[in-house]
């Protein structure tokens, strides 16, 4: 039975809400170069730490995974397109099996740090370009799903929501989990706003935390032509990159709890 709240408002016993918060974090470079990654590490719900193709090293890996086991935080593998100069945001020409064989050999490199750490791995979350690749696209979305499916199947594949992509993996057996994003703006057709445009990305912290309660509340999202669109989202993003995540960060956080929605990783 689900927990409940009693809303001080209508005097009645209501479903509680519960959202994944999920961070990109290990995208720096050197044991001690972590950003904002030391906050979101004590904000979010799950981590998806770079496998170092688009981020990430062999030591900031071990860092961050040793820091997500010390916070309890679910661990997720962030694998990308090989592109460290451009930060996986480029696209790449990859056939299907080149992306069975980087997500493979990316899932499998996290994995090794997780297990020397006494952490589990939980799920496995694209990057970048990879991952707006892989959501229309169902050729490319077998590579990558086989490889998970190959590597473990009882991780969850994390996407975005109502895409090809999760059908693919739904479809090969995996759990899913469908995800939105706190920081980035929509288009109409419900795609990502690409980030060579204007407004791609949420411009305060405030206005992130607004769309983040409206996703995990109203299970709805506005693209930037202001068409209203229907999401039903299990985990919200936010990305580490950004000087400002911390910020962002405590005030999805803030807002997320002071609407009665509980923040809780993926089960």
């Amino acid at each position: 039975m689900a927990p409940v709240l009693k809303s001080h408002k209508i005097g009645v016993l209501t479903p509680k809400r519960c959202i994944d918060l999920n961070c990109d974090v290990g995208e720096s470079y050197g044991a001690y170069t972590i950003g904002n990654d030391d906050v979101l590490l004590k904000l979010a719900s799950s981590v998806n730490i770079a496998c170092g193709f688009h981020g990430g090293d062999a030591a900031v890996m071990r860092r961050t995974v040793e820091l997500a086991v010390a916070n309890n935080v679910a661990i997720g593998a962030h694998p990308g397109l090989p592109d460290l100069a451009g930060f996986g945001r480029r696209v790449m020409q990859v056939s299907a099996q080149e992306v069975y064989d980087m997500t493979l050999y990316q899932i499998a490199a996290l994995e090794g740090f997780v297990l020397v750490a006494g952490g589990v791995m939980k799920h496995v979350k694209p990057h970048g370009a990879l991952y707006n690749m892989l959501a229309p696209n169902e050729t490319l979305s077998r590579g990558f799903v086989r490889a998970v499916a190959d590597f473990d199947k009882s991780l969850t594949v994390v996407g975005l929501a109502g895409s090809i992509f999760l059908k693919t993996a739904l479809d090969a057996g995996l759990k899913v989990a469908h995800e939105a994003f706190a920081d980035r703006s929509y288009q109409a057709d419900g795609s990502l706003t690409p980030r060579t445009n204007k407004g791609a990305i949420v411009s305060s912290a405030g206005e992130a935390a607004v769309q983040a309660v409206r996703i995990a509340v109203e299970k709805r999202v506005f693209s930037m032509s202001g068409a209203e669109l229907s999401i039903n989202a299990q985990t919200i993003c936010l990305h580490g990159d950004s000087p400002h995540s911390a910020k962002y960060a405590r005030a999805v956080v803030r807002s997320l709890k002071a609407a009665g929605v509980e923040i809780r990783a993926l089960v």
